[in-house]
């Protein structure tokens, strides 16, 4: 009897299952933190390098924020990225095609690097015209995906994010939420949806990159238990 309540007194440990489900929402919620932190400050950067070549022009009573930028843009940038790194891995284990290509952390601070500097380009890089530019933009970016992602399911979420992303822009700028100067595209420049793919082949390395990490932490847990 005594060792029966001295067995029951003890804490009762969590089966295998509910461990690695409380595990994964828990890592769930981590990587889209970081995801949200890791949009917020690119997108703090690469506004800035627009602002500074006067690419796009926010109205005076909305520039409110540390680098001259609307205050919404860095927060809807940082959702937007966790959203997409979150979807790469999960569209990945719907498919039953884990991603395998370069998976180290190398691999992807070179792909961010690229990503900052095709920005730079549409930015600083001076072409005769606005068509020129665009191709220019769009080669590097098929570029990054083929240098860095190479899955079908990279490249198809890629177009969609770009496609949608372009969409909501227009919307932006048709109600006089900020403008392109000397646009080309409708109300925004041509180039656009080449910034908004690589942004989305970037945001999605780094999100199945945390990802690997997360299913490499709830291997060795449920290993010890």
């Amino acid at each position: 009897m005594a060792e029966g309540e001295r067995e029951s007194s003890g804490p009762k440990k969590r089966g295998p299952y509910i461990s690695s489900v409380t595990s994964r929402s828990v890592n769930l919620m981590i990587r889209g933190v970081v995801l949200f932190f890791i949009g917020v400050f690119l997108a703090l950067v690469l506004n800035l390098l627009q602002i500074q070549r006067n690419v796009t022009l926010f109205p005076p009573d909305v520039i409110a924020s540390i680098f001259s930028s609307a205050w919404w843009v860095p927060p809807c940038c940082g959702t937007a990225s966790a959203v997409i790194g979150l979807l790469y891995p999960c569209i990945d284990r719907h498919l039953g095609e884990p991603h395998k290509f370069k998976r180290e952390w190398s691999s992807v601070m070179r792909c961010v690097a690229v990503f900052v500097g095709i920005n730079h380009a549409s930015a600083k890089v001076d072409f005769d015209n606005n068509i020129q530019l665009s191709l220019t933009l769009a080669a590097l970016s098929i570029g990054l995906w083929w240098t860095f992602d190479r899955s079908r399911s990279g490249f198809g979420l890629g177009v969609g994010i770009a496609f949608l992303a372009t969409l909501v822009t227009q919307l932006l700028v048709y109600n006089g939420v900020y403008q392109y100067t000397s646009p080309d595209f409708l109300y925004v420049r041509s180039w656009l949806p080449c910034i908004f793919f690589a942004g989305g082949i970037t945001m999605g390395n780094i999100g199945r990159q945390l990802a690997m990490y997360e299913c490499k932490v709830i291997a060795e847990k449920s290993h010890q238990e």
